[in-house]
């Protein structure tokens, strides 16, 4: 190995234990439990409402990152991180249950639109009032441990 390429590689490896060396497990392990904490939280709320977790996250997804436009099955898969098919019959289940209406887009009759039912907006509103009021109280601890995380960064 020539000289310089073994002595970046030496560099590299330091960098990377020194990088580790200043990993703030704790502070990592903290944080992962509020997420948890959180979402096992927000799993409970959702089924005690009479859906199943992904429903919920669906419900959200839709009001929440629909501007102007409507949320496509496409959109959704992207959104809740799920392949296309697994989308179109979630969309299936939730229309059965009253939750989502869908069309046919007019511009292109390709895309389907999905948009929530007054039922499906009810049950939203319901569960966000209780996650904002969850985050509240949960809030000023991952605000700590990430300030921690900023604070750490700038030494």
């Amino acid at each position: 190995m020539p000289q310089a390429k073994q002595r970046q590689t030496s560099v590299g490896a330091t960098k990377r234990k020194a990088a580790g060396a200043t990993v703030d497990y704790a502070a990592l392990a903290r944080f992962r439990y509020q997420l948890r904490s959180f979402l096992a939280f927000s799993e409970e709320a959702a089924q005690q409402a009479g859906l199943t977790p992904q429903q919920h996250q669906a419900l959200l997804a839709i009001k929440g990152f629909s501007g102007m436009e409507p949320t496509t099955v496409g959109d959704l898969a992207r959104y809740l991180l799920i392949r296309h098919h697994t989308a179109v019959e979630l969309v299936n289940r939730m229309t059965k249950l009253g939750l989502l209406t869908r069309a046919v887009d007019a511009a292109d009759g390709r895309r389907v639109l999905v948009t929530l039912t007054a039922q499906g907006e009810r049950k939203l509103q319901t569960l966000s009032k209780i996650h904002l009021e969850e985050l509240t109280t949960a809030g000023p601890a991952l605000g700590k441990i990430l300030r921690h995380f900023r604070q750490s960064q700038k030494r």
